[in-house]
């Protein structure tokens, strides 16, 4: 059984310089993006986006380590970094931020300090 589980999260998925993917993307693994992804992307590993990748989109995953583009939003339960050449329009939701200066980072951002509070926000409570 611990095999089963080195190998889950050894799983890297890689969308090459050049490659265009539209539509939603799902993985239990670790994503590079060297290419663009028009869609949403939701996986529990973690994030890599290179220098060409463009992620056009409703991110969500644990980590993200960004040196391209993401339009969009964003949903971490860990951390963003950004290095200086990143740049990121949108929504972001995160437990914690590291920014690089020179990188582009207009967004919306709301720090999160557990898992759990990523949907307290949207839950109705009930009293009686």
């Amino acid at each position: 059984m611990k095999n089963k589980q080195q190998d889950q999260f050894s799983i890297q998925n890689i969308i090459a310089k050049g490659t265009k993917l539209v539509g939603d993307f799902f993985s239990d693994g670790d994503i590079r993006v060297d290419g663009t992804i028009e869609g949403n992307i939701e996986t529990s590993g973690k994030v890599v986006v290179g220098k060409d990748g463009e992620i056009i989109g409703k991110l969500k995953c644990s980590n993200a380590y960004f040196e391209g583009k993401l339009s969009g939003t964003m949903e971490l339960t860990e951390t963003l970094t950004l290095k200086s050449t990143a740049h990121i329009e949108g929504d972001v939701v995160t437990q914690k931020l590291a920014v690089e200066p020179g990188a582009t980072f207009n967004v919306s951002c709301v720090m999160k300090t557990s898992v759990n509070n990523l949907n307290s926000g949207s839950k109705t409570q009930k009293t009686t």
